[in-house]
């Protein structure tokens, strides 16, 4: 072979070991995600990660050298099969009352969706500080849209009622106790939530 042939076949097999690792360092996120899902991200092993992968332990360390490398690449993988609602829509409608219920709703059906591994993070959150790390955006979420939910009401009532009746209906908790404890669907549980804050603008 000449020095031109082999010059030429050296991009390709640069390119196809990319290729490679980026397929094995994709197979290593979801199998992450897929565990962290099911028994929990204090119970997930970098031994278990590997066998789900169907790589050895090294290649996931070597993809991933720490902790936090593994769960940005797990949370950055989740994300982009369950994006959170885009809630521009329901914050825009004019009726207090309508809005609420349409923001809930559209959590409550992103909360359906991400069950699994919303409770297992949240359960977990207390015994692994770098998941109470990549809640905090959500956290943090939920708190400015109960704020503005807030001041987009009419309220007659006690404002400190008023928002932490709204920031109990956002809770995933709230979500999870009605439609899964209780049965309710989504539609019916944001119905529900929406008729509280409304009786309790009513205490006044």
């Amino acid at each position: 072979m000449s020095r031109p042939e082999r010059w030429s076949r050296r991009p390709y097999r640069l390119r196809a070991r990319a290729e490679g690792q980026a397929r094995t360092r994709r197979r290593i996120a979801e199998a992450a995600v897929e565990l962290h899902a099911t028994v929990g991200p204090a119970r997930t092993t970098i031994r278990a990660i590997a066998e789900r992968a169907g790589v050895e332990r090294l290649t996931v360390y070597r993809h991933f050298p720490d902790e936090r490398a593994l769960f940005a690449a797990c949370s950055s993988r989740f994300l982009e099969d369950h994006p959170p609602p885009d809630l521009s829509g329901p914050m825009a409608i004019r009726d207090a009352a309508h809005r609420v219920e349409a923001v809930l709703l559209a959590l409550y059906r992103f909360y359906r969706e991400t069950e699994p591994m919303s409770t297992a993070l949240l359960r977990d959150a207390p015994s692994v500080p770098l998941v109470g790390e990549y809640l905090d955006p959500y956290l943090a979420m939920l708190q400015q849209v109960g704020d503005a939910l807030t001041a987009g009401w009419p309220a007659r009532g006690t404002h400190r009622l008023l928002r932490a009746t709204i920031g109990h209906a956002l809770a995933f908790a709230t979500w999870r106790s009605l439609a899964l404890d209780q049965g309710l669907t989504d539609a019916e549980a944001a119905t529900l939530m929406t008729a509280l804050v409304r009786s309790t603008d009513a205490l006044a």
